[in-house]
């Protein structure tokens, strides 16, 4: 009789854990946890997009989501930077290249050590000190679209600043949970 009992638990718990359903069952807790997450962020749509697009770890923590975000962010700004430059590059239009030089300046420190020793600070768990780096990354953004609206050209940058910028609002988000 124990020995029906015990092959009985096994059974369960094969069928339990290692089942086909126990991976779905890890995906909707992370799926949860993001959408739970973002929620509380300005931009709930731009959050749960972002984080889903990425591999997130199962038992993953607000903490982990912050990291990603973080991650994104740089990557965003990073890419945004490369872009900037190579418009730079082609530029004929004095008109224009002032203000891409300009974002180039204020893009450049942002991404070599705002956001990288924002992410330091973050994985030692200096949430303030985080925050305030990639608060000034978005401000850094937002500043650069601000210098086209002043100049006669349309900014080319216009949507990726925007991105840069709402990343950085919604990493703020998801750090401020943390403190």
């Amino acid at each position: 009789m124990k020995g029906f009992f015990f092959l009985t638990f096994i059974l369960l718990f094969h069928l339990i854990v290692a089942s086909p359903w126990a991976p779905a069952l890890s995906l909707r807790k992370r799926v949860d946890l993001i959408k739970k997450t973002c929620k509380k962020t300005p931009y709930p749509d731009l959050c749960i997009s972002s984080l889903r697009s990425h591999h997130i770890r199962s038992g993953a923590t607000v903490h982990d989501l912050a990291s990603m975000m973080l991650k994104l962010t740089l990557a965003n700004a990073t890419d945004t930077l490369s872009y900037m430059e190579a418009l730079i590059n082609q530029a004929e239009d004095p008109q224009l290249e002032r203000p891409l030089d300009y974002c180039a300046e204020l893009y450049i420190p942002v991404v070599k050590y705002t956001l990288p020793q924002a992410i330091v600070a973050f994985n030692k768990t200096q949430y303030g000190f985080a925050e305030y780096g990639v608060s000034d990354a978005g401000d850094q953004a937002d500043t650069c679209e601000n210098d086209f609206s002043k100049s006669k050209v349309s900014s080319p940058l216009g949507n990726r600043n925007k991105l840069v910028s709402e990343l950085c609002d919604v990493a703020v988000a998801i750090i401020k949970m943390l403190q």
